[in-house]
């Protein structure tokens, strides 16, 4: 949690074990909206992205309290970044003795929270 500027706040969590793209689904829902609006969407929303991104906007709404950045009733989720993170490698054995590599994907999300009457 970092304060990125004066009426801003960031939650960051990095090497999530889901693809980026899977992330960037649920991201994409909850960009612009009052933070009341995104907590009610990422509830009903069937992706494990959406758990992910639930529990880093809770992160981002008790850093903002504890900075007294302004009622949670008027924060906005101001920028969703997704980035790729690592992948990490792995074989799996196929036919005649070869093998092919199969790539798990990682995801560096940061979530952004600002006073939205400013």
């Amino acid at each position: 949690m970092l304060r990125t500027d004066e009426f801003e706040v960031r939650a960051t969590n990095r090497f999530v074990r889901i693809a980026p793209r899977k992330v960037r689904i649920v991201a994409d829902l909850i960009r612009q909206k009052s933070v009341p609006e995104a907590m009610e969407i990422l509830s009903f929303t069937p992706k494990r992205g959406a758990r992910v991104l639930q529990k880093l906007l809770t992160s981002a709404i008790a850093s903002a309290r504890e900075q007294q950045l302004g009622d949670v009733d008027n924060l906005v989720v101001s920028k969703v970044m997704v980035d790729q993170g690592p992948n990490i490698k792995r074989w799996r054995p196929r036919a005649m003795g070869r093998a092919t590599r199969i790539n798990k994907f990682t995801s560096h999300i940061h979530v952004f929270v600002a006073d939205g009457t400013r």
